[in-house]
């Protein structure tokens, strides 16, 4: 069964339900998910139940693209793959990487540890020592790059 892509309807129908605006600018891409992160937190916040679409769908997916293509602009590299099936992964920090197979250092985990990761809401140690995070390889430990610091406003909001 094919998932839902990410669209504007779909998030501003799950932003409804918690009480937010819509989504307002172009709509790009990463406009989109940016907006995706911002509902799953409200979403966090308020409480919601894991099981709902909020927590479960596109709207969850792109949340978590968004963070992880923040870690890989603040890491930037290829020497560890960072997944988060079956939402996305990303390749960051500097150093020595691979072509080809499996990669040596890889960091797996679901989307809600990674969430909690990059935003405090759990620490590398924690998430680590609970099974909640897959890490092997001497590169893969991402605790000097979480929680990902706070994002600014986007450009079109500043003025």
């Amino acid at each position: 069964m094919p998932r839902s892509p990410l669209t504007r309807d779909l998030l501003d129908g799950q932003r409804a339900t918690l009480g937010l605006p819509p989504v307002t600018g172009p709509g790009e891409p990463a406009d989109l998910r940016r907006a995706a992160y911002q509902t799953v937190l409200a979403a966090l916040d308020a409480g919601a139940d894991p099981a709902r679409p909020v927590l479960t769908g596109p709207v969850l997916k792109g949340a978590v693209r968004h963070l992880l293509d923040r870690l890989a602009g603040l890491a930037p590299g290829r020497s560890v793959e960072v997944r988060v099936p079956p939402h996305a992964a990303v390749q960051c920090v500097d150093g020595p990487h691979h072509t080809r197979g499996t990669p040596p250092n890889v960091v797996e985990m679901d989307a809600m540890t990674w969430i909690a990761l990059a935003t405090g809401r759990m620490s590398w140690g924690e998430a680590v020592e609970s099974g909640r995070v897959r890490a092997s390889g001497a590169r893969a430990d991402l605790s000097a790059w979480l929680p990902l610091p706070p994002e600014a406003p986007p450009e079109d909001a500043a003025g």
